[in-house]
């Protein structure tokens, strides 16, 4: 039979976080090949989202959803949108992410010593249980329906230790900085949970992976591109639409046999 394997026309995706920068490149990227996407965001500002979607939601593509993804009511009342307007999610993709970048306060970026419990718990919130409320609630629709994809998207630095030499640039001006370790900790809870669910759903047909990202170009400043480049056998950082092609893979039927598995695009990082 002559099929396309990597089609997703007709398929119905939750991306959370799909406002964001990478969100809204998996959001337009998936719409282009024909995929149905909710948005789950806690913001979805109105100019950024017509600028965005505006084709793709006139055509009845793009559903967005304010939905709170550390709130279990929440993301039921979201999914219970969903359903309504298109039916039981195919796809889920768990992007929805915080972190403590450069420009925030020492407070959040200072040693590890000093790192604040709130911090910490802040971060945890968001990134780990926002993700296993939506595999609870959103994937959990779906193992009952027998069909699905779930996609959790991690980094490098939840499988190597952020290279904190990165940042000594910054030693040399008055705001250090140090990667905090509540990122890292976060993003490596993904890869298990990963692993556990895509046993605990086999006979459900959902497959579940998870999606380890390098870092993205976003005008960062010329000194953390340097240092950051010269880590990298490309050379670089990812453009922000160099991860849609893999988005695509894991929600359609050629990655059919793929659960329990880190696909890494990391421009070969992890690789030193």
């Amino acid at each position: 039979m002559n099929r396309n394997l990597f089609d997703v026309k007709d398929r119905v995706i939750v991306i959370t976080g799909g406002m964001g920068q990478l969100g809204r490149q998996f959001t337009s990227s998936l719409c282009e090949a024909g995929a149905k996407v909710a948005i789950f965001d806690i913001h979805i500002e109105n100019t950024i989202f017509q600028e965005s979607f505006q084709t793709y939601f006139s055509k009845g593509m793009v559903l967005p959803v304010v939905v709170d993804i550390t709130n279990r009511e929440s993301i039921e009342t979201g999914l219970r949108k969903v359903i309504k307007q298109w039916g039981v999610p195919f796809g889920l993709v768990n992007n929805a992410a915080i972190d403590s970048p450069p420009k925030t306060s020492l407070t959040e970026n200072g040693p590890f010593e000093q790192y604040p419990e709130s911090s910490f718990e802040r971060i945890m919130e968001v990134n780990v249980k926002g993700v296993v409320l939506c595999c609870q609630i959103i994937g959990g629709e779906m193992a009952t329906n027998n069909r699905g994809s779930i996609i959790n998207i991690s980094s490098i630095y939840g499988i190597v230790s952020p290279d904190q030499r990165v940042y000594e640039y910054r030693k040399n001006k008055e705001t250090p900085f140090f990667k905090p370790v509540s990122y890292s900790v976060s993003k490596s809870a993904l890869l298990n949970l990963t692993r556990y669910l895509a046993t605990y759903w086999a006979d459900n047909n959902v497959r579940v992976n998870t999606l380890t990202f390098g870092g993205v170009y976003n005008n960062q400043d010329e000194e953390f591109l340097k240092e950051y480049y010269v880590r990298v056998p490309l050379g670089r950082m990812a453009y922000e639409d160099e991860y849609n092609g893999a988005i695509q893979f894991l929600l359609s039927d050629a990655s059919s046999y793929m659960t329990g598995s880190n696909l890494v695009i990391d421009g070969g990082w992890t690789a030193w």
